[in-house]
Protein backbone atom coordinates (compact mmCIF):
# COMPACT_ATOMS: atom_id res chain seq x y z
CA UNK A 1 0.00 0.00 0.00
CA UNK A 2 1.65 3.20 -1.21
CA UNK A 3 1.14 6.78 -0.03
CA UNK A 4 -1.20 7.55 -2.94
CA UNK A 5 -3.62 4.80 -1.93
CA UNK A 6 -3.53 5.92 1.70
CA UNK A 7 -4.18 9.55 0.77
CA UNK A 8 -7.06 8.54 -1.50
CA UNK A 9 -8.58 6.50 1.36
CA UNK A 10 -8.24 9.43 3.76
CA UNK A 11 -9.82 11.83 1.24
CA UNK A 12 -12.65 9.39 0.60
CA UNK A 13 -13.31 9.03 4.34
CA UNK A 14 -13.27 12.81 4.79
CA UNK A 15 -15.67 13.19 1.86
CA UNK A 16 -18.07 10.59 3.29
CA UNK A 17 -17.92 12.18 6.75
CA UNK A 18 -18.51 15.64 5.26
CA UNK A 19 -21.48 14.32 3.30
CA UNK A 20 -23.00 12.75 6.41
CA UNK A 21 -22.57 16.00 8.37
CA UNK A 22 -24.17 18.03 5.57
CA UNK A 23 -27.11 15.61 5.35
CA UNK A 24 -27.64 15.74 9.12
CA UNK A 25 -27.43 19.55 9.08
CA UNK A 26 -29.94 19.67 6.22
CA UNK A 27 -32.34 17.39 8.10
CA UNK A 28 -31.93 19.56 11.20
CA UNK A 29 -32.82 22.71 9.26
CA UNK A 30 -35.96 21.13 7.74
CA UNK A 31 -37.07 19.40 10.94
CA UNK A 32 -40.43 21.19 10.85
CA UNK A 33 -41.12 19.73 7.40
CA UNK A 34 -40.16 16.27 8.67
CA UNK A 35 -42.59 16.70 11.57
CA UNK A 36 -45.35 17.68 9.11
CA UNK A 37 -44.58 14.57 7.06
CA UNK A 38 -44.67 12.36 10.15
CA UNK A 39 -48.05 13.73 11.30
CA UNK A 40 -49.41 13.48 7.76
CA UNK A 41 -48.25 9.87 7.53
CA UNK A 42 -50.04 9.03 10.80
CA UNK A 43 -53.26 10.70 9.61
CA UNK A 44 -53.01 8.86 6.28
CA UNK A 45 -52.55 5.54 8.08
CA UNK A 46 -55.59 6.24 10.28
CA UNK A 47 -57.70 7.31 7.32
CA UNK A 48 -56.54 4.47 5.08
CA UNK A 49 -59.12 1.90 6.34
CA UNK A 50 -61.92 4.43 5.74
CA UNK A 51 -60.74 5.11 2.19
CA UNK A 52 -60.46 1.39 1.46
CA UNK A 53 -63.96 0.80 2.86
CA UNK A 54 -65.48 3.57 0.70
CA UNK A 55 -63.66 2.33 -2.39
CA UNK A 56 -64.23 -1.41 -2.03
CA UNK A 57 -67.58 -1.67 -0.27
CA UNK A 58 -69.47 1.42 -1.48
CA UNK A 59 -67.61 1.65 -4.82
CA UNK A 60 -66.70 5.33 -4.47
CA UNK A 61 -64.05 6.78 -6.80
CA UNK A 62 -60.69 7.15 -5.13
CA UNK A 63 -60.69 10.98 -5.08
CA UNK A 64 -64.22 11.17 -3.66
CA UNK A 65 -63.38 8.58 -1.01
CA UNK A 66 -60.32 10.58 0.04
CA UNK A 67 -62.29 13.86 0.15
CA UNK A 68 -65.02 12.31 2.31
CA UNK A 69 -62.40 10.81 4.63
CA UNK A 70 -60.63 14.16 5.02
CA UNK A 71 -63.95 15.94 5.66
CA UNK A 72 -64.78 13.35 8.32
CA UNK A 73 -61.42 13.75 10.04
CA UNK A 74 -61.53 17.56 9.86
CA UNK A 75 -65.04 17.46 11.29
CA UNK A 76 -63.81 15.25 14.13
CA UNK A 77 -60.95 17.68 14.82
CA UNK A 78 -63.40 20.60 14.77
CA UNK A 79 -65.66 18.79 17.22
CA UNK A 80 -62.74 18.21 19.58
CA UNK A 81 -61.77 21.89 19.41
CA UNK A 82 -65.41 22.88 20.00
CA UNK A 83 -65.33 20.95 23.28
CA UNK A 84 -62.86 23.48 24.66
CA UNK A 85 -64.84 26.60 23.72
CA UNK A 86 -67.22 26.44 26.74
CA UNK A 87 -64.25 25.81 29.04
CA UNK A 88 -62.28 28.76 27.62
CA UNK A 89 -65.36 31.02 27.77
CA UNK A 90 -66.08 30.07 31.35
CA UNK A 91 -62.48 30.56 32.40
CA UNK A 92 -62.46 33.95 30.70
CA UNK A 93 -65.50 35.01 32.72
CA UNK A 94 -63.91 33.67 35.86
CA UNK A 95 -60.73 35.66 35.21
CA UNK A 96 -62.68 38.86 34.55
CA UNK A 97 -64.58 38.46 37.81
CA UNK A 98 -61.71 36.96 39.80
CA UNK A 99 -61.45 38.00 43.42
CA UNK A 100 -57.74 37.62 44.17
CA UNK A 101 -58.20 37.91 47.92
CA UNK A 102 -60.90 35.24 47.93
CA UNK A 103 -58.77 32.97 45.71
CA UNK A 104 -55.82 33.36 48.08
CA UNK A 105 -58.03 32.64 51.07
CA UNK A 106 -59.48 29.50 49.42
CA UNK A 107 -56.07 28.17 48.43
CA UNK A 108 -54.64 28.83 51.87
CA UNK A 109 -57.63 27.14 53.49
CA UNK A 110 -57.31 24.11 51.22
CA UNK A 111 -53.59 23.89 51.99
CA UNK A 112 -54.23 24.13 55.75
CA UNK A 113 -56.94 21.48 55.62
CA UNK A 114 -54.73 19.05 53.66
CA UNK A 115 -51.76 19.43 56.00
CA UNK A 116 -53.91 19.26 59.14
CA UNK A 117 -55.68 16.18 57.82
CA UNK A 118 -52.36 14.41 57.46
CA UNK A 119 -51.11 15.51 60.89
CA UNK A 120 -49.16 18.72 60.31
CA UNK A 121 -49.13 21.47 62.96
CA UNK A 122 -51.43 24.48 62.24
CA UNK A 123 -48.69 26.84 63.50
CA UNK A 124 -46.16 25.41 61.05
CA UNK A 125 -48.67 25.67 58.19
CA UNK A 126 -49.44 29.31 59.03
CA UNK A 127 -45.73 30.15 59.16
CA UNK A 128 -45.11 28.49 55.78
CA UNK A 129 -48.01 30.36 54.16
CA UNK A 130 -46.90 33.71 55.60
CA UNK A 131 -43.37 33.19 54.30
CA UNK A 132 -44.42 31.83 50.90
CA UNK A 133 -43.64 33.67 47.68
CA UNK A 134 -47.32 33.42 46.68
CA UNK A 135 -48.44 35.66 49.52
CA UNK A 136 -45.58 38.08 48.94
CA UNK A 137 -46.52 38.39 45.29
CA UNK A 138 -50.16 38.90 46.12
CA UNK A 139 -49.34 41.60 48.67
CA UNK A 140 -46.93 43.41 46.38
CA UNK A 141 -49.34 43.27 43.43
CA UNK A 142 -49.02 41.71 40.01
CA UNK A 143 -46.83 43.08 37.25
CA UNK A 144 -49.06 43.33 34.19
CA UNK A 145 -46.14 44.05 31.88
CA UNK A 146 -46.13 40.41 30.81
CA UNK A 147 -49.51 40.78 29.03
CA UNK A 148 -48.24 42.27 25.70
CA UNK A 149 -45.44 39.68 25.53
CA UNK A 150 -47.93 36.92 26.27
CA UNK A 151 -50.29 38.14 23.54
CA UNK A 152 -47.45 38.34 21.00
CA UNK A 153 -46.33 34.83 21.89
CA UNK A 154 -49.90 33.57 21.64
CA UNK A 155 -50.35 35.11 18.17
CA UNK A 156 -47.05 33.57 17.06
CA UNK A 157 -48.03 30.12 18.32
CA UNK A 158 -51.45 30.42 16.69
CA UNK A 159 -49.87 31.42 13.37
CA UNK A 160 -47.39 28.54 13.50
CA UNK A 161 -50.16 26.11 14.42
CA UNK A 162 -52.33 27.31 11.50
CA UNK A 163 -49.49 26.89 9.00
CA UNK A 164 -48.64 23.47 10.42
CA UNK A 165 -52.27 22.31 10.37
CA UNK A 166 -52.76 23.38 6.75
CA UNK A 167 -49.48 21.71 5.73
CA UNK A 168 -50.34 18.45 7.49
CA UNK A 169 -53.85 18.32 5.97
CA UNK A 170 -52.51 19.14 2.50
CA UNK A 171 -49.83 16.44 2.66
CA UNK A 172 -52.28 13.93 4.18
CA UNK A 173 -54.70 14.44 1.30
CA UNK A 174 -52.09 13.46 -1.28
CA UNK A 175 -50.78 10.59 0.85
CA UNK A 176 -54.32 9.20 0.86
CA UNK A 177 -55.09 10.07 -2.77
CA UNK A 178 -51.87 8.57 -4.12
CA UNK A 179 -51.11 5.80 -1.64
CA UNK A 180 -47.99 4.85 -3.61
CA UNK A 181 -46.50 8.36 -3.41
CA UNK A 182 -44.48 7.69 -0.25
CA UNK A 183 -43.53 4.27 -1.54
CA UNK A 184 -42.18 5.68 -4.79
CA UNK A 185 -40.07 8.16 -2.85
CA UNK A 186 -38.50 5.41 -0.77
CA UNK A 187 -37.85 3.13 -3.74
CA UNK A 188 -35.63 5.77 -5.36
CA UNK A 189 -33.04 4.98 -2.66
CA UNK A 190 -33.38 1.18 -2.94
CA UNK A 191 -31.34 -0.97 -5.40
CA UNK A 192 -33.35 -2.50 -8.24
CA UNK A 193 -32.85 -6.07 -7.03
CA UNK A 194 -34.32 -5.16 -3.60
CA UNK A 195 -37.39 -3.24 -4.82
CA UNK A 196 -39.85 -6.15 -4.72
CA UNK A 197 -38.92 -6.98 -1.13
CA UNK A 198 -39.20 -3.34 -0.11
CA UNK A 199 -42.65 -3.06 -1.72
CA UNK A 200 -43.86 -6.07 0.27
CA UNK A 201 -42.38 -4.58 3.45
CA UNK A 202 -44.06 -1.21 2.89
CA UNK A 203 -47.45 -2.80 2.26
CA UNK A 204 -47.10 -4.92 5.40
CA UNK A 205 -46.01 -1.93 7.48
CA UNK A 206 -48.95 0.13 6.21
CA UNK A 207 -51.42 -2.58 7.18
CA UNK A 208 -49.94 -3.14 10.65
CA UNK A 209 -49.55 0.54 11.52
CA UNK A 210 -53.05 1.39 10.26
CA UNK A 211 -54.46 -1.21 12.61
CA UNK A 212 -52.20 0.01 15.43
CA UNK A 213 -53.24 3.68 15.19
CA UNK A 214 -56.93 2.79 14.87
CA UNK A 215 -56.53 0.55 17.92
CA UNK A 216 -54.80 3.38 19.77
CA UNK A 217 -57.77 5.66 19.06
CA UNK A 218 -60.08 2.94 20.40
CA UNK A 219 -57.93 2.68 23.52
CA UNK A 220 -58.16 6.45 24.13
CA UNK A 221 -61.92 6.38 23.50
CA UNK A 222 -62.47 3.63 26.09
CA UNK A 223 -60.55 5.60 28.71
CA UNK A 224 -62.40 8.78 27.72
CA UNK A 225 -65.76 7.09 28.33
CA UNK A 226 -64.66 5.69 31.71
CA UNK A 227 -63.21 9.01 32.89
CA UNK A 228 -66.26 10.94 31.71
CA UNK A 229 -68.63 8.64 33.60
CA UNK A 230 -66.54 8.93 36.78
CA UNK A 231 -66.33 12.73 36.64
CA UNK A 232 -70.05 13.11 35.89
CA UNK A 233 -70.93 10.85 38.83
CA UNK A 234 -68.64 12.85 41.12
CA UNK A 235 -70.15 16.09 39.80
CA UNK A 236 -67.13 17.85 38.27
CA UNK A 237 -67.75 20.73 35.87
CA UNK A 238 -66.44 20.38 32.30
CA UNK A 239 -66.16 16.63 32.84
CA UNK A 240 -65.99 15.84 29.11
CA UNK A 241 -63.08 18.19 28.43
CA UNK A 242 -61.11 17.04 31.48
CA UNK A 243 -61.73 13.37 30.62
CA UNK A 244 -60.59 13.91 27.03
CA UNK A 245 -57.37 15.65 28.09
CA UNK A 246 -56.48 12.98 30.63
CA UNK A 247 -57.30 10.15 28.20
CA UNK A 248 -55.16 11.83 25.54
CA UNK A 249 -52.12 11.63 27.84
CA UNK A 250 -52.35 7.86 27.46
CA UNK A 251 -50.56 8.28 24.11
CA UNK A 252 -47.39 8.55 26.21
CA UNK A 253 -46.81 5.00 27.51
CA UNK A 254 -46.57 4.48 31.29
CA UNK A 255 -45.80 8.14 32.13
CA UNK A 256 -48.87 9.60 30.41
CA UNK A 257 -51.49 7.86 32.60
CA UNK A 258 -49.73 9.14 35.73
CA UNK A 259 -49.69 12.72 34.41
CA UNK A 260 -53.34 12.50 33.37
CA UNK A 261 -54.34 11.04 36.75
CA UNK A 262 -52.55 13.77 38.71
CA UNK A 263 -54.20 16.46 36.57
CA UNK A 264 -57.65 14.92 37.03
CA UNK A 265 -57.31 14.70 40.82
CA UNK A 266 -55.94 18.27 41.07
CA UNK A 267 -58.80 19.65 38.95
CA UNK A 268 -61.27 17.71 41.11
CA UNK A 269 -59.86 19.28 44.28
CA UNK A 270 -59.56 22.83 42.94
CA UNK A 271 -63.09 22.75 41.52
CA UNK A 272 -64.39 22.42 45.08
CA UNK A 273 -62.36 25.21 46.68
CA UNK A 274 -64.08 26.53 49.79
CA UNK A 275 -65.84 23.23 50.57
CA UNK A 276 -65.00 21.11 53.61
CA UNK A 277 -61.91 19.03 52.94
CA UNK A 278 -62.73 15.87 54.92
CA UNK A 279 -66.40 15.58 53.87
CA UNK A 280 -66.37 16.95 50.29
CA UNK A 281 -62.95 17.39 48.68
CA UNK A 282 -61.25 14.21 49.93
CA UNK A 283 -64.17 11.83 49.16
CA UNK A 284 -64.54 13.24 45.63
CA UNK A 285 -60.81 12.93 45.01
CA UNK A 286 -60.99 9.36 46.31
CA UNK A 287 -63.84 8.45 43.96
CA UNK A 288 -61.90 9.91 41.03
CA UNK A 289 -58.81 7.93 42.06
CA UNK A 290 -60.89 4.72 42.12
CA UNK A 291 -62.19 5.54 38.63
CA UNK A 292 -58.62 6.11 37.44
CA UNK A 293 -57.52 2.75 38.81
CA UNK A 294 -60.46 0.97 37.16
CA UNK A 295 -59.72 2.68 33.85
CA UNK A 296 -56.05 1.74 33.97
CA UNK A 297 -56.83 -1.87 34.92
CA UNK A 298 -59.16 -2.16 31.91
CA UNK A 299 -56.55 -0.51 29.71
CA UNK A 300 -53.62 -2.64 30.91
CA UNK A 301 -55.37 -6.01 30.94
CA UNK A 302 -57.77 -5.60 28.00
CA UNK A 303 -57.11 -2.68 25.65
CA UNK A 304 -53.31 -2.80 25.35
CA UNK A 305 -52.93 -6.60 25.00
CA UNK A 306 -55.71 -6.60 22.40
CA UNK A 307 -54.08 -3.81 20.39
CA UNK A 308 -50.55 -5.21 20.52
CA UNK A 309 -51.51 -8.81 19.79
CA UNK A 310 -53.95 -8.02 16.97
CA UNK A 311 -52.33 -4.98 15.34
CA UNK A 312 -48.52 -5.14 15.57
CA UNK A 313 -48.27 -8.88 16.35
CA UNK A 314 -45.94 -8.38 19.33
CA UNK A 315 -45.98 -9.77 22.86
CA UNK A 316 -46.83 -7.20 25.60
CA UNK A 317 -43.55 -7.96 27.43
CA UNK A 318 -41.64 -7.39 24.19
CA UNK A 319 -43.42 -4.05 23.73
CA UNK A 320 -42.74 -3.08 27.36
CA UNK A 321 -39.00 -3.60 26.98
CA UNK A 322 -38.88 -1.73 23.67
CA UNK A 323 -40.75 1.27 25.12
CA UNK A 324 -38.49 1.41 28.18
CA UNK A 325 -35.32 1.22 26.06
CA UNK A 326 -36.60 3.87 23.63
CA UNK A 327 -37.53 6.10 26.56
CA UNK A 328 -34.04 5.82 28.06
CA UNK A 329 -32.41 6.60 24.71
CA UNK A 330 -34.71 9.27 23.27
CA UNK A 331 -37.01 10.41 26.09
CA UNK A 332 -40.77 10.89 25.75
CA UNK A 333 -40.63 11.14 21.94
CA UNK A 334 -38.87 7.78 21.83
CA UNK A 335 -41.58 6.19 23.97
CA UNK A 336 -44.29 7.47 21.62
CA UNK A 337 -42.64 6.26 18.40
CA UNK A 338 -41.20 3.06 19.89
CA UNK A 339 -44.01 0.70 18.85
CA UNK A 340 -44.46 1.97 15.23
CA UNK A 341 -40.70 2.13 14.70
CA UNK A 342 -40.09 -1.33 16.15
CA UNK A 343 -42.91 -2.78 14.03
CA UNK A 344 -41.43 -1.31 10.84
CA UNK A 345 -37.96 -2.66 11.70
CA UNK A 346 -39.37 -6.15 12.36
CA UNK A 347 -41.18 -6.24 9.01
CA UNK A 348 -38.05 -5.15 7.10
CA UNK A 349 -35.87 -7.67 8.94
CA UNK A 350 -38.34 -10.47 8.20
CA UNK A 351 -38.31 -9.62 4.51
CA UNK A 352 -34.55 -9.35 4.06
CA UNK A 353 -33.10 -11.52 6.88
CA UNK A 354 -35.77 -14.17 7.21
CA UNK A 355 -33.20 -16.98 7.62
CA UNK A 356 -31.53 -15.41 10.64
CA UNK A 357 -32.34 -17.32 13.85
CA UNK A 358 -32.89 -14.19 15.98
CA UNK A 359 -35.08 -12.58 13.31
CA UNK A 360 -37.13 -15.77 13.07
CA UNK A 361 -37.83 -15.75 16.80
CA UNK A 362 -38.81 -12.07 16.80
CA UNK A 363 -40.97 -12.16 13.67
CA UNK A 364 -42.67 -15.52 14.05
CA UNK A 365 -46.15 -13.94 14.34
CA UNK A 366 -45.79 -11.62 11.34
Amino acid sequence: MNSKTISQGILRAIGILTGIILVLYFLYKIQSVLIYLAFAAVIALIGRPIVLFLRRKIKFPNTLAVILTMVLMIGLLGGIIALFIPLITEQGKNLSLLDIDQLQSNLNSLYKEITQYFGASPEVVTEIIEESELEKNLLEGFDIGFIPNFLNSFVGVLSTFSIGLFSVLFISFFFLKDSKLFQKGLLTFVPDDKESGMVKSIDKINNLLSRYFVGLLLQIFILFVIYTIVLLIVGIENAIVIAFLCALFNIIPYIGPIIGGVIMILLTMTSNLGADFSTVILPKAGYVLIGLVIGQLIDNFFSQPFIFSNSVKSHPLEIFLIIIIAGLLFGVVGMIVAVPGYTAIKVILKEFLSENKIVKSLTGNL
